[in-house]
């Protein structure tokens, strides 16, 4: 039996569907309690700016079987107010602010020295000061009053996204420790030989840091690797009600990263075995789907599924509003399972999930073989390949090797379409519970264009030295000819789609992540088209994040693409500030580009 297969199980540490949250009974009768909560809020105060999410945070002040007790049925607004006073504390109270040790202020030594700007230099500055606002430490109370509180208690610090998230994220993380990441010189990144163990190799990265927060990066990374050793897989983020799903699996990045700016070799040995757990987990007959080519070869590739069929507890008034529109109780669990499965997509919500847009009863995540998912495992892949071999096991380096080569070979097969130099979800067929091998048929790829169908690219910028790139160079004009015609780009950045649905990972919107992703691919094609196509994309991100930032004095999740300076909207919540992603993006861009003096940073 061959390593990959030996480490293969079904997905462990959390509920199957229709389970509590994580099996635990605590956690369960917390949360049961807590929707009961979120429900009468909702009934009390009425639905103008509710927060569902909000009630599920909130930390009991009192022992919960009397909280329960003293729950009244159908309370007015007054009785409503006076128990969640008495009886709970506020959201966000069982976190404490938790200085970096690590965060020099105004700038640390070497901070973008190619920005040259006054104005973004200033800026820049600011975006650097506020990882000091979104470092905090999960209470000491919290791990011995279990039953008390949803936030799970954490190893080390933990950087918030900001606003309403108040607690460590999976995926938001990466764009986070990026700040701190190795940027390589010139016009190419290769991560593997950046991250060669020589010191001439570490130092050359060492001096082109961003935030140069090393410690607390390392932090990040160690409360994920802890969620990985208790669950057996990396929450959707650090609250019991996430128990049931993950987010895109970008911890083997993170390691990676720090790595190449440290050259600590202790921190990827502890890393280590819980990737092999971490891979185990989305390589398990849950996630795993098997679809034979046109050829007749199999071929083996992943797509997101959450292990619950419930409301979800955060947004649980939310999930029943919409459920409503379905008549039985078979197809409201069908509905609940999509939805957490398209929160662990992280892009929760969009037409992409959708069989007809933008009717979201009509959600089908499981169905879906998505092209960025499969990037990120690949990526797992030849990272874990790498530390196998940095860390002398060459058999499972080999192994995770070959086991990478297979999963290109598959994206190339099932989601490549060379008509449109594109590379796009599949969509199964409706019996998404069969558990053989599907045949390929290209009526099945979904010919909707999403910023997703251009992730592949990044991979060129991690590859092992002197090896061939994920896309070679006449694929990569074909695929950035095919960005520049498809409509998603526009004055401030790449949308998600093009189809406006009114859900946030769809038209007009662009997110940090995906401007990122498609810039460093550009970046690393290995042309000067490419590269200034790349630097394009992003002095737009740029200026709209500054434009905004200067207008209401706070970064956002999302921005709107077609107006510079203009935040995000629609989707399921408010407006998010903060924001983890978008300034660890715009930090990085700044470190790869720079900005010249006499370059205009507001909108033009």
């Amino acid at each position: 039996m061959d390593v990959v297969a030996r480490h293969r199980r079904r997905p462990t540490g959390a509920a199957a569907p229709g389970g509590g949250p994580g099996g635990d009974d605590d956690a369960g009768a917390l949360l049961d309690l807590l929707q009961r909560v979120q429900s009468e809020a909702l009934r009390a105060f009425g639905p103008r700016g509710f927060d569902p999410k909000l009630y599920v945070d909130m930390p009991l002040a009192a022992d919960p079987g009397a909280a329960a007790a003293a729950l009244p049925p159908a309370p007015s607004r007054g009785e409503m107010g006076a128990f969640l006073r008495r009886y709970l504390a506020p959201a966000g109270s069982d976190l404490a602010a938790a200085d970096p040790p690590d965060l020099a202020l105004p700038e640390p030594r070497g901070f973008l020295p190619r920005v040259r700007s006054g104005a973004a230099r200033a800026w820049a500055r600011e975006l650097h000061a506020l990882w000091g606002n979104l470092t905090r430490r999960v209470a000491p109370g919290v791990a011995a009053a279990r039953h008390r509180h949803t936030l799970l208690p954490l190893p080390g610090r933990a950087v918030v996204p900001g606003s309403g998230y108040r607690e460590l994220y999976y995926w938001d993380s990466y764009w986070v420790v990026r700040s701190v990441r190795c940027v390589p010189p010139a016009t190419a990144i290769f991560a593997f030989a950046c991250a060669r163990p020589d010191r001439s190799a570490r130092d050359a990265c060492r001096g082109l840091l961003v935030s140069k927060m090393y410690e607390t990066a390392k932090e990040v990374v160690v409360n994920l690797l802890y969620l990985v050793e208790r669950y057996g897989f990396v929450l959707n983020g650090a609250r019991s009600y996430y128990t049931n799903r993950s987010q895109p699996p970008l911890l083997s990045s993170m390691v990676l990263e720090i790595y190449s700016a440290t050259g600590d070799l202790d921190l990827v040995k502890k890393a280590f075995p819980s990737l092999l757990k971490e891979h185990s987990f989305w390589m398990s007959d849950f996630h795993r789907v098997m679809v034979r080519d046109n050829q007749g070869q199999i071929h083996s590739l992943t797509r997101y599924q959450a292990m619950w069929n419930k409301p979800r507890p955060e947004s649980a008034t939310t999930d029943q509003q919409m459920a409503s529109k379905l008549s039985s109780e078979v197809d409201k669990e069908n509905f609940y399972h999509q939805v957490a499965s398209a929160a662990e997509s992280g892009w929760d919500f969009s037409s992409r999930w959708m069989r007809n847009p933008p009717d979201m009863t009509t959600l089908a995540t499981t169905s879906i073989i998505p092209v960025d998912l499969n990037t990120f495992i690949y990526k797992m892949e030849r990272d874990i390949e790498f530390f196998a071999e940095l860390t002398g096991e060459h058999i499972i380096s080999k192994e995770f090797s070959d086991t990478a080569k297979a999963r290109q070979i598959a994206i190339d097969s099932i989601l490549w379409n060379s008509e449109m130099e594109q590379w796009l979800d599949y969509w199964l067929p409706a019996d998404v519970q069969c558990q053989g091998v599907y045949q390929w048929n290209s009526k099945s790829q979904n010919r909707n264009i999403f910023a997703s169908n251009f992730v592949p690219i990044w991979l060129n910028a991690y590859h092992h030295s002197g090896s061939v790139k994920y896309v070679n160079e006449a694929k990569s004009k074909g695929v950035m000819r095919s960005l520049k015609a498809s409509g998603l780009l526009h004055m401030s950045g790449i949308a998600a789609s093009l189809l406006n649905t009114g859900q946030q990972w769809d038209f007009p919107n662009g997110w940090a992540p995906l401007q990122h992703l498609i810039v460093e691919g550009l970046v690393n094609c290995g042309s000067a088209e490419a590269r200034e196509f790349a630097e394009d994309i992003a002095s737009r991100w740029v200026r709209t994040n500054y434009t905004a930032y200067k207008a209401s004095g706070v970064m956002y999740e999302k921005y709107d693409v077609e107006v510079c300076g203009r935040s995000g909207g629609s989707g399921e919540y408010k407006h998010q500030t903060g924001f983890g992603w978008s300034n660890g993006v715009v930090l990085s861009f700044l470190e790869e580009f720079g900005w010249p003096r006499d370059k205009e940073i507001v909108c033009s």
